[in-house]
């Protein structure tokens, strides 16, 4: 009687530490049951800002909850990506990044506070950005191969801006140099917006932008396009050549991306993908991305996570042929 008695009381102590260890989950409900937050490891205004923002809006409308951007910028998006990678796995903190940050700055910095493959799980990519090589308006060269012509005729002598060592405006200008064989004079800022400024302004005569950073300037004539730094033609510039038809072979597309802390559970990561494919899916998104100079681009988990662990040896690569290294 009193071993009956001792299992009755056992099995309804056990049933009662299930119910409390459920009762979170269960008062939660079904994911998202709250605002997410969504950090963006670089500054308001920039490419990867204006993506996130038509990109989050669509997502919380589809999921039926919030979903708030949080510009996190510093050290060329290591400060945003390290806060992403240690939050807490629930799909409540999410990154929304781009290559230069998550797969460039491992080869530059000494330390990110991050790893790139382990601490996130692949949602899905969300967008490539159109990039461009500008000039003044009143520039000398109207192209590619005049550029390259006056650089060779003056060499050292031509500038270039860019948002500061390291970054991807930075590399893919120490790109263009080898590929063309010339020596240009690199210029850092502290970000796109001052270094498009001053080639509008005619303090530099050229930079790489991205081309949310360029089109008020681009709007108003104080810029001109020499290449589109794509391998494709962009379809809102859709008369600018790309460099690589000056100099075959040459040409990089920047992509955006949306991660999760590593161990997110597998049917958050799940839902978050479809809500994704929906919103990349839908014609308001896909034009408001276009408006940015950004074209929508669409991959799961899977090629996600390939894409940066083939990116991470490319990009190495041009790292160290370009020299930069930062502290």
């Amino acid at each position: 009687m009193k071993k009956r008695f001792f299992c009755t009381r056992l099995a309804a102590l056990a049933s009662a530490l299930t119910a409390l260890a459920l009762a979170p989950a269960l008062a939660q409900g079904p994911y998202p049951g709250r605002t997410v937050t969504v950090i963006v490891p670089q500054a308001a205004g920039g490419a990867n800002d204006a993506i996130a923002r038509i990109v989050t809006q669509k997502l919380g409308a589809i999921l039926g909850q919030t979903f708030l951007v949080d510009n996190r910028p510093g050290a060329g998006g290591n400060v945003g990506t390290a806060q992403a990678a240690k939050a807490k796995a629930d799909g409540y903190t999410l990154l929304l990044t781009t290559n230069s940050a998550h797969v460039i700055n491992p080869s530059i910095y000494k330390s990110t506070g991050f790893d790139p493959v382990k601490d996130f799980e692949p949602v899905g990519l969300v967008a490539s950005a159109g990039y461009v090589l500008v000039a003044n308006s009143a520039f000398a060269a109207n192209s590619v191969a005049e550029l390259i012509a006056q650089a060779k005729a003056q060499p050292g002598q031509i500038s270039y801006a860019s948002a500061g060592n390291g970054t991807l405006n930075h590399l893919i200008g120490e790109m263009l140099k080898r590929a063309a064989g010339v020596d240009m004079l690199h210029v850092p800022y502290k970000g796109s917006a001052s270094a498009a400024a001053d080639v509008a302004g005619g303090q530099v005569p050229v930079s790489v932008q991205s081309l949310p950073s360029s089109l008020p300037f681009l709007q108003s004539g104080k810029i001109k396009v020499l290449g589109v730094v794509n391998e494709k033609r962009l379809a809102s510039l859709p008369n600018a050549p790309t460099i690589g038809e000056t100099l075959p072979g040459f040409g990089s597309t920047p992509w955006y991306g949306l991660l999760a802390p590593a161990g997110t559970p597998r049917e958050v990561v799940a839902r978050l993908q479809a809500a994704l494919e929906q919103t990349l899916a839908s014609k308001e998104v896909a034009d408001k991305l276009a408006a940015q100079g950004c074209e929508v681009l669409t991959g799961g988990p899977v090629k996600f996570a390939a894409l940066i662990r083939d990116d991470l040896p490319r990009w190495n690569k041009i790292v160290k042929d370009s020299g930069a290294q930062i502290d």
